[in-house]
This record gives structure tokens, sequence and C-alpha cells, in this order.
């Protein structure tokens, strides 16, 4: 399993030299399992992720909800006009009659966008599905998801490949030192959590409610459900390089082995 990271920024992009380190775009994220492509979350970050593909792509796209931050690069997303391109968006967070088709073609349309999907050429499928359902990908490729304590709902991602996995776990509100146990249950001895890390404790004071978490809350998950790495994640928009350094010296501090998610950062998750 190869996770790269390419976008790592919660809410809106934040470009220039305040975040050239961590990195400004917003969710996206690569993982490779052995031949199989899955993209975690299309923000801004997806446009480079698209750019630097070698075509023809196969890939699944697992949307964490339907949030701006989370989608605002998928149609600047190469492949979409590849007509080689076999793509199959995922998103479980919407209850029916309503579905991931129908809330993603109300931002690709007027007066959102010049009808953009008119132009998209790939071999395009989108997928509906029940929080806490297993999604059928490819063989040998468990993903199973969870609802998420987040405004209209979001969905956590546990991937296993060769015997390893990777769970994604952003916009989701968790307050330390009590962990929800449900989730922990779901997280429960992962190779990789990536976890939502937004606020820090004097900031999540004044936001409950928002659907985000701490790094203390990260932590307090990591250690109840004895994970191998966290990795903090959705980074608040005004927190700076400066701001990220101290957040992640407090945080490894409290966990040795904790990395905070940077633009370009890949890790390698070896099959037992």
């Amino acid at each position: 399993m190869h996770l790269t990271f390419w976008g790592v920024r919660g809410s809106l992009p934040t470009p220039g030299p305040a975040t050239l380190r961590y990195g400004g775009n917003t969710l996206c994220v690569q993982l490779r399992c052995g031949p199989h492509l899955l993209v975690l979350d299309a923000g801004s970050g997806a446009r480079a992720l698209g750019a630097a593909l070698t075509a023809p792509v196969d890939a699944d796209i697992l949307l964490s909800h339907t949030h701006f931050d989370h989608i605002c690069g998928l149609p600047f997303f190469r492949p979409l006009y590849d007509k080689q391109a076999r793509l199959r968006i995922w998103g479980g967070h919407i209850a029916p009659p309503g579905g991931i088709h129908s809330a993603l073609l109300r931002g690709w349309e007027a007066p959102l966008m010049p009808d953009i999907h008119q132009a998209f050429r790939a071999a395009l499928s989108f997928h509906d599905f029940t929080p806490g359902q297993t999604l059928p990908l490819h063989p040998g490729l468990d993903v199973a998801t969870i609802l998420l304590a987040h405004p209209g709902g979001a969905i956590g991602y546990r991937i296993t490949w060769g015997g390893r996995s990777v769970c994604y776990i952003t916009d989701t509100e968790q307050s330390a030192p009590g962990v929800d146990p449900d989730l922990m249950r779901f997280v429960s001895g992962t190779d990789v959590l990536i976890f939502d890390s937004t606020y820090t404790e004097d900031e999540y004071k004044i936001r409950v409610g928002w659907g985000h978490s701490t790094p203390a809350a990260a932590v307090a998950l990591a250690d109840a459900a004895q994970v191998g790495r966290l990795v903090l994640f959705h980074h608040e928009p005004g927190h700076d390089d400066a701001t990220m350094d101290t957040i992640l010296r407090a945080a490894a501090a409290r966990r040795p082995g904790t990395i905070a998610a940077m633009e370009g950062m890949t890790l390698i998750v070896p099959a037992r």
C-alpha cells in the first residue's frame, strides 16, 4: 500500500509562502493497493494528482462527503476528460432519494459551473452505499465504511489489502479524553490512521458542533485503538507552517511517531 498526499488542508485552499512546507491544497490522498488505484476525496489537490497520473487511469474515488473542500478539484481532475479512463465515484452520506451523482451534478451545472460535465469523456459511474456497508471494489481489497459525526454526515473508510490496513477518518468531531467506542472498534489495530486534527484545544472550545477534532482527540483515539502510525490531517486554514510545527511537536510528545500530513509526502505500508 502506497499513500501519497496531494492535499491536506481543510475548509478552503491556502496558497502562499506561509504554507509552503505543509501545503495549501484541500483534501486528496492517493492510495495504491497493488495494481488498484484509490483516490480519497477530491479537493483542490486532485488537480495535481490528475496531471501526474499516467493514462489510462482506472480508479475508485471514495468521497467522505460533498462539502466543497472535498470535491472542488474533481472537475479539474484530468482523467475525467480522457475517453480511455475508467472512474467509479462512491458516496454514502446522502440518504435516499438523493445520491452522489445528483449532489455532484449541482456543482457542475450552471450557474455554478458552465455545464462542465458535458465535456467529461471517461467511462464514469456513480455508486451510493449505506454507512456500515463493505464496498465491493476488487477481490482481496476490502473497504469498510462508517458514518462520522459531522454536519450533514461524512464517511470514514478502512481499506485492507495484503494483510495491512489504512483508515481515512476526516471530518469527524471527537473531543479528548473521550473516545467514541464505535469509531475505536472501526480503526482498532490499523497500520495507518489518517485523522481529522483541525483545531487546537482552545479553538475547539468556540467551535463545538462544527464537526472537527483536535490533535489531542486524535492521540486519544490512536492510543485507545492501538493503531500503528497516526497522521494528523485536515489542517485548519489559519495554521501556517510554524503553527503546524508547534502542533506536531505537542502531538508527537504525547504519542511518539505521530506525523502531520504534508503535500507530496508518501508513506509505504508493506504487505505482511
